[in-house]
């Protein structure tokens, strides 16, 4: 069993995994490039719209939705306000956790070669990316297209 160093996982009881998922998941929502047209391909990008939205509104509503609970029905109704509450809290970390896992998740053998293609696009300009292996993951591709979202023009991606 690995142990880990971090107080905040000792104070949670979270195991290492999870907080390693977590990290890897805001990572990746950071690379992914926020393209509206790789929603039509890619889930991503509406999971990391939702995911960002509900960071910002649902730790409000929470608070709306369990102090309204215990504001008009009374403090007996404590654990369903609590319940409540926390529910809201959670969705924006399995926006997160599910992230984390798809940044992980090897690619398909057909975006595999299609990832090629665009690096061999990138190469054919003259920009240099890392070409994606046989164990390449949704990250891996993740970096590429945020390197050619950054070099490439727009009629690149309205091509798509």
């Amino acid at each position: 069993m690995v142990k880990s160093n971090n107080s905040f996982c000792r104070f949670a009881h979270l195991s290492p995994d999870i907080v390693n998922t977590l990290r890897d998941g805001q990572r990746y929502m950071r690379t992914w490039p926020l393209v509206p047209q790789l929603g039509y391909f890619f889930p991503e990008y509406r999971v990391i719209k939702a995911t960002q939205l509900a960071k910002n509104l649902l730790p409000l509503l929470a608070l709306v939705a369990g102090g309204g609970q215990l504001f008009f029905l009374g403090w007996t109704f404590l654990p369903q306000a609590l319940a409540t509450t926390l529910f809201f809290i959670s969705l924006p970390v399995q926006g997160v956790l599910w992230l984390g896992w798809r940044s992980r998740h090897p690619l398909p053998v057909s975006l595999l070669g299609w990832g090629n293609e665009l690096n061999a696009k990138l190469a054919g300009l003259g920009i240099s990316a890392r070409p994606l292996g046989v164990n390449a993951s949704y990250m891996d591709i993740a970096v590429l297209l945020k390197t050619a979202f950054e070099r490439l023009d727009r009629q690149f991606w309205e091509e798509l």
